[in-house]
């Protein structure tokens, strides 16, 4: 009978703890005893049309960074699209990456966010234009040749026509002869894309061009 007396009490204490420590998990997740707020996620400090940056680590990549003296070689664009957070990017082919797919393809899954100074320009009519000139560029082929069409498209190419479509300028255009071409990893890719004939006087735009933007300011970095 003793045993009895205290089995109910203790199965009821039991119960009764178990369904607080689910209520405290679940509505403070990060201390359940202080009632501390969970801290922000990462995706709650992006913003639609942010850009955003990292190191690959291709061949192509490598000769990338060499060129332009820069520890960015691949970019993109951030857009929310129905409350979920991509990457709009051009790889092969252009297309849109969920933001924590695309920072795990960096190097260290380092990357850095930059945005406008003056993000208010961005209004919901303008990222809504931005969008919508997008998706003609949506499943295009990758262009490994930098070549300043919009039949093909490379990364920084990709999100400065999107921006300049919106009468946003990022950065100045420059030739592909302003670039550091004499290193021998350089070398070796252009030999390998246009043989004798490198389109020295090809306008192109660098991710580097873009992330030393004067309008652009860093909001996230984690190198």
């Amino acid at each position: 009978m003793k045993k009895n007396k205290y089995l109910f009490p203790l199965i009821t204490f039991i119960l009764s703890f178990g369904c607080a420590w689910f209520v405290a998990i679940k509505v403070f997740p990060n201390n359940p005893f202080t009632g501390t707020k969970p801290e922000k996620t990462v995706a709650s400090k992006f913003k639609d049309g942010d850009l955003i940056f990292q190191t690959s680590e291709s061949k192509q990549c490598e000769a990338v960074r060499i060129a332009t003296n820069s520890k960015f070689s691949h970019c993109g664009i951030i857009y929310n699209l129905n409350g979920k957070w991509f990457v709009f990017e051009a790889v092969q082919p252009v297309k849109l990456t969920p933001v924590e797919e695309w920072i795990q393809h960096g190097k260290g899954n380092k990357y850095v966010v930059k945005r406008l100074k003056n993000a208010s320009v961005l209004t919901p009519v303008v990222l809504q234009k931005m969008k919508d000139y997008s998706q003609q560029f949506d499943g295009k082929e990758y262009d490994a040749y930098f070549e300043w069409t919009d039949n093909r498209m490379y990364c920084s190419e990709l999100i400065w026509k999107i921006y300049k479509n919106a009468g946003i300028e990022l950065s100045k255009l420059r030739e592909m002869k302003e670039f550091n071409l004499e290193d021998p990893r350089v070398q070796k890719i252009l030999k390998e894309r246009y043989g004798n004939d490198i389109p020295l006087e090809e306008k192109v735009v660098a991710p580097s061009d873009i992330a030393d933007s004067n309008i652009l300011k860093t909001v996230i970095d984690t190198y």
